[in-house]
């Protein structure tokens, strides 16, 4: 199976030095034991104190190790590497012919990262898939890398609430005039009608491009003149009248306004008498 296809693996996001179990970091791996099963312990006897290699997967930091390398203490720091640091018991230190170093890149950013890291004693021993970063007093430090990518955050369902439910860009509904309300005395307009006529007024003056949407005579209250209700109350008197209208149809007018023109075309037609050139006045 590749290394596409396996499992999600947790980048290595520090590496450090440790004196022992004790002094190693908290969410940090000891590596005591080599590959090969020998002691990971690096002073070798060199020196009366101990220290292993340890490493650490926790991303809370944010930064990722993207490559490892051991370099001699005659070696430039390559651009972009830092040394790992030392968590060593009261005066125990590392032995600084050679130093291990490591770069970091922020967690959203990586594309490749180390996966493991792994010691060998100092033989032909190698292992597959694993790129050997240098040797240090007797011990061979491999790292494994691979492709890595931060997993996209899903989106969390929310649970809207029952007032965000309700919310609508919808106008609410006008409540209907009930079949068996009593007639609107004529000439009176009611409650109603009156905030329905204002409220068009605004919307139509809104759309036209006021500056508030009002005009003038917003506010005002709508009535007919008592002069105008009387005649309202003659209503009868004044259907008859309209009834009694007699409608005519295109045939009738014709008949009753048809002029031929007989008179002017018949004058159009008559020769104008011509004047003789030889006369005399």
């Amino acid at each position: 199976m590749s290394l596409m296809e396996s499992p999600p693996v947790r980048p290595i996001t520090a590496v450090a030095w440790s004196s022992n179990t004790s002094t190693c970091p908290r969410a940090f791996t000891l590596i005591s034991i080599a590959e090969d099963g020998a002691p990971a312990n690096f002073s070798r006897g060199i020196m009366k104190s101990s220290y292993f290699l340890c490493y650490s997967k926790e991303t809370s930091g944010g930064l990722v190790v993207c490559d490892i390398q051991v370099i001699s203490d005659k070696e430039l720091l390559p651009h972009g590497y830092c040394y790992i640091p030392e968590h060593m018991e009261p005066k125990a230190s590392v032995f600084k012919k050679k130093r291990v170093c490591v770069y970091l890149v922020p967690l959203a950013s990586v594309h490749t990262a180390v996966l493991d890291l792994r010691l060998t004693a100092k033989s032909r021993m190698m292992l597959q898939h694993y790129t050997c970063a240098g040797d240090m007093n007797g011990y061979v430090l491999w790292c494994k890398k691979g492709p890595f990518r931060i997993p996209a955050p899903q989106a969390k369902p929310r649970s809207l609430s029952l007032d965000v439910q309700q919310l609508s860009l919808d106008p609410p509904a006008l409540p209907l005039r009930p079949s068996n309300a009593p007639p609107l005395p004529p000439g009176k307009i009611s409650h109603r009608r009156g905030t329905l006529q204002s409220d068009a007024s605004v919307e139509k003056d809104g759309d036209s491009g006021h500056i508030y949407g009002y005009t003038a005579i917003d506010g005002v209250p709508f009535s007919l003149h008592p002069r105008f209700e009387t005649q309202a109350g003659n209503m009868n008197s004044t259907n008859t009248q309209l009834t009694n209208i007699r409608i005519k149809s295109v045939q009738d007018i014709e008949n009753e306004y048809n002029y031929p023109f007989t008179v002017e075309e018949t004058t159009a037609r008559r020769t104008r008498p011509s004047l003789s050139t030889g006369s005399t006045s």
